[in-house]
């Protein structure tokens, strides 16, 4: 047992000896003051290129707020390009900040682009989806098909464009709800907010409604409410009776209004024309609803 000992003890005696002989060839005080100089100099690039992304989002903002009080259209089209530019600007500042911070740890950056064409071919069937994105919001913004601040319709989902980027564009609906729409899947492109806007207003009626009296009625709430709406287009045409497709009839109007204002004009005279009616004595039938199942 004691010999046993003796040779557990020297076999740990030399094994400390060797790390002793090792750490004391290593110069700690010249690594010391490696790393520490690296973490100055990784401190350093982080703070330079952090002020280089702040100071050109400045100029970019700056440049773009100068030209921003033009009509309505140019600074749509204004906005939309500077939310473009920031990104792109954005993500080029990032790149060449890692690319400098993995320099200075030693990373041989250069020799990893180099060797990456060996995962090109996968890396290029990954990134079709990313790529994609890009070229169409590119063309998008090319073709002017819609800017930050117009209606529009894509598929099913209908808002504000609220933002668009290289990758999604953003659209703001009604409730408020935010989609975020990769711009690969921008097919069909309903722009609402770029021409004069059709207001139709349909007053159902009966065959033994007094259509005389009601188009006067109308025409007197016209009078009355025309001057509070500058952005009614010329004078509402009034087209009188006419069918719908379940048979129906209807007394109808017709408006041009400016973009963005259809929905708020259609209400409030839809309302106005509906109290006229009960003003004038007019008995209107409520639209049917037909429960029955198919």
């Amino acid at each position: 047992m004691g010999f046993t000992s003796a040779l557990a003890v020297d076999k740990t005696t030399n094994q400390v000896s060797v790390w002793m002989k090792l750490a004391a060839k290593i110069d700690w005080q010249q690594m010391i003051i490696n790393i520490g100089g690296k973490i100055i100099e990784i401190i350093l690039f982080i703070l330079l290129f952090w002020i280089i992304d702040r100071l050109g989002k400045h100029l970019i903002h700056h440049i773009f707020i100068t030209n921003a009080n033009t009509s309505d259209t140019a600074s749509n089209r204004i906005s939309t390009i500077f939310t473009l530019l920031l990104n792109i600007y954005h993500y080029i500042i990032m790149f060449f900040g890692i690319y400098a911070v993995l320099s200075v740890l030693g990373v041989p950056v250069g020799t990893l682009i180099a060797s990456a064409g060996i995962f090109s071919v996968a890396l290029g069937l990954g990134a079709q989806g990313f790529v994609s994105d890009i070229v169409t919001g590119f063309f998008i913004l090319l073709e002017d098909q819609f800017d930050v601040g117009d209606y529009v319709k894509i598929e099913t989902i209908e808002g504000t464009v609220s933002a668009m980027g290289l990758r999604t564009t953003q659209i703001t609906s009604a409730d408020g709800t935010l989609n975020f729409v990769p711009n690969r899947k921008i097919l069909i492109i309903s722009n609402q907010s770029r021409n004069d806007m059709r207001v139709l207003i349909d007053l159902h009626i009966a065959t033994s409604t007094p259509v005389h009296d009601l188009e006067q009625a109308v025409i007197a709430t016209n009078k009355t409410l025309m001057p509070q709406y500058p952005d009614i287009i010329g004078e509402p045409d009034i087209q009188g009776v006419t069918t719908q497709t379940d048979g129906t009839l209807v007394f109808r109007v017709q408006f041009y209004v400016k973009n963005g204002m259809q929905f708020a004009i259609q209400r409030d005279f839809l309302a106005a024309y509906l109290a006229a009616a009960r003003e004038a004595g007019i008995t209107l039938p409520s639209p049917s609803l037909n429960l029955t199942r198919k």
